[in-house]
């Protein structure tokens, strides 16, 4: 834990790193610590503004932020949210091994492949969305992709918010973000989303594994990373205007004009969370469809009803969100917040009514996807996330390096041969993803969830290799 003082008098709280001197070190060799600490100085903001172990320069808040402010003091900012609203991870448990799954591993992540659009442009031809159908699953979320046959029954229970935020008005979306928004439903994208067929590694807690349903080391696991597409992407664009216009409104003092904010009982922040929560639920859906065809494909690949191997849903988080929380604000104060957390995951601990029923005696599974062909992590949300980081821990391994530096430094043939030298099948819609994507533009995952761990803010309870990466 490295603490940043209140050296600038505007800063209202100080700022907090929480990492290990390895990543440390890189986080100051660009702008993250002192973007954590402009953080700091936003209006209503309580306790520290925090920068995880993955974190790194995004946009106003460092990826990898948490800021907690005033309900009704604070303000709401869509910079501390981010670009790709609810981008997050869902996981899926097979009741099959590594072995079972190698002889089809092809064919399978062929399936997958063709099954699920990814790249630019990339669409499901027989999945159309009308206009009025595009509002009702911005309310409604998974459940309404549930009903359609997207899905199982018990699919929104282990979803974050139960695939479903409240308060989704989708009159606050523009007519822009729609339209790019009515065709990207139920695709992957490009960049750092993926889709794998991962194996549990090893286990650390078998008991909180168990519950979650892994059960043994070689257990075939999908993971799935994207988020809400062009349909966030424009919301969180069309919002920021609005909020530039509402600093000058409400005369709010700002040491960086992308923390453009206002205040949490304004009708422009109103609007804000009503647009973000209709990109959250569109998020949830577009996981769901993906899921859904991922279900699918082991279908056609096997012969056989995909309830025969499992593929039941573990849990699906977000990763960039802001939500109204309660939480102990210092000295046993306990009041209503916006959480935002900009490339975090929430960790709640266990007994927390947020938790589906089934996991409330162990806590809330945490996803950590890792970079291609590496590791990722399921943790543990706790108590002491609840002390120390508003509930919340890393959610991801962070880029070392940017798009443009990688793509510089790597051809994505070299990067496909490696991996599949390794045993790992690739699948991407060009080479130069896997160019960008490369192990080495990102930090050791591993160093991220074992820093949580001793911190104790979520604790390990498995880490799982991959089999096969299927890029956009």
């Amino acid at each position: 834990m490295w603490q940043i003082p209140k050296y600038k008098p505007q800063m209202k709280v100080p700022a907090m790193i929480f990492a290990n001197q390895a990543l440390l070190d890189k986080m100051q060799t660009d702008r993250t610590l002192w973007q954590c600490g402009n953080v700091a100085q936003l209006p209503g903001i309580y306790k520290h503004a925090i920068t995880l172990p993955d974190g790194h320069e995004g946009y106003g808040f460092p990826i990898g932020g948490v800021a907690a402010t005033d309900y009704t003091d604070g303000v709401i900012s869509p910079g501390g949210v981010g670009y790709d609203i609810n981008c997050g991870v869902r996981l899926l448990a097979t009741n099959i091994t590594d072995k079972d799954v190698r002889p089809k591993l092809s064919p399978l992540t062929d399936a997958i492949f063709r099954n699920v659009p990814s790249g630019l442009g990339s669409r499901r031809k027989d999945l159309t969305v009308s206009s009025r159908d595009l509002d009702t699953l911005a309310v409604e979320g998974v459940q309404w992709l549930i009903d359609q046959g997207l899905g199982w029954a018990e699919d929104a229970k282990h979803c974050e918010e139960n695939g479903h935020m409240p308060n989704a008005n989708p009159d606050k979306v523009s007519q822009t973000a729609k339209n790019r928004g009515l065709t990207q439903i139920g695709t992957l994208g490009s960049g750092n989303h993926f889709l794998e067929i991962q194996m549990v590694d090893k286990i650390f807690n078998p008991k909180t594994a168990k519950v979650f349903g892994i059960t043994h080391e070689g257990q075939v696991t999908v993971m799935i990373h994207c988020g809400s597409r062009g349909y966030g992407h424009q919301v969180c664009s069309d919002y920021l205007r609005v909020m530039e216009h509402a600093v000058q409104k409400y005369k709010i003092s700002l040491p960086d004009r992308e923390l453009a904010c206002a205040p949490g009982s304004s009708q422009e922040a109103k609007d804000y969370v009503e647009a973000m929560a209709c990109a959250v639920n569109y998020a949830f859906c577009n996981r769901q469809a993906i899921m859904h065809w991922v279900r699918q494909s082991f279908q056609q690949v096997y012969g056989q009803d995909p309830e025969k191997f499992g593929l039941k849903l573990v849990y699906d988080v977000a990763h960039n969100i802001a939500k109204m929380e309660t939480h102990d604000i210092g000295d046993g104060v306990q009041k209503k917040v916006w959480v935002h957390r900009k490339g975090a995951t929430r960790a709640f601990p266990p007994g927390h009514e947020a938790v589906p029923e089934d996991y409330r005696s162990e806590g809330q599974p945490v996803l950590i996807p890792g970079s291609m062909g590496t590791s990722s992590w399921i943790l543990v949300g706790t108590q002491k996330a609840m002390e120390l980081t508003f509930g919340s821990t890393a959610h991801g391994a962070g880029r070392m390096m940017s798009r443009f530096a990688a793509k510089r430094q790597f051809w994505g043939g070299d990067i496909k041969s490696n991996l599949e030298k390794r045993g790992i099948a690739v699948r991407a819609a060009s080479p130069s993803v896997l160019a960008e994507e490369a192990d080495p533009a990102y930090k050791n995952v591993d160093m991220v969830a074992e820093v949580s761990h001793q911190l104790g803010i979520a604790t390990k309870v498995a880490r799982l290799t991959p089999l096969a990466v299927v890029k956009g």
